[in-house]
């Protein structure tokens, strides 16, 4: 799996990076908390009802880290840039955007969530919540 995680990480880097993005993929780019310095990553931009968020599907990850200490950061797609404000949402409010989030992307991530998927009970989506961080973002 971290082969493959790897592989698919590189082409979807690749693909963002020309400006063609497969299912809302950018390239995060934000502020390293110690460095300043430009940190990227692909992610998938999600939208639901009206709101834009970014789910953090390997956890507790730097770029994470690095989000809530910059508070936003940068959504790349090609030679497009749109910069970004971000507020971390409460696990309470995590469920349906990681509901939302598997019925999209589980065939990239879902091995990151541990069995469960976009048709597990509510109860199991609230139990894994806190190792998922969840961005709501805006433009700023």
């Amino acid at each position: 799996m971290v082969t493959m995680d790897r592989i698919t990480r590189k082409v979807m880097i690749w693909l963002t990076n020309r400006g063609i993005s497969i299912l809302d993929s950018r390239v995060l780019a934000v502020r390293g908390r110690k460095s300043g310095e430009w940190r990227t990553t692909p992610v998938n931009l999600m939208t639901l009802d009206g709101e834009r968020f970014l789910v953090a599907p390997r956890g507790h990850t730097q770029w994470v880290r690095n989000m809530r200490a910059a508070g936003g950061g940068e959504l790349r797609l090609g030679r497009k840039t749109e910069a970004f404000t971000a507020v971390e949402i409460a696990d309470a409010d995590k469920p349906a955007v990681l509901r939302h989030y598997l019925k999209r992307w589980a065939w990239e991530v879902g091995y990151f969530f541990e069995g469960i998927t976009a048709d597990s009970p509510e109860e199991d989506l609230e139990r894994i919540a806190p190792g998922f961080p969840v961005f709501r973002i805006t433009a700023a």
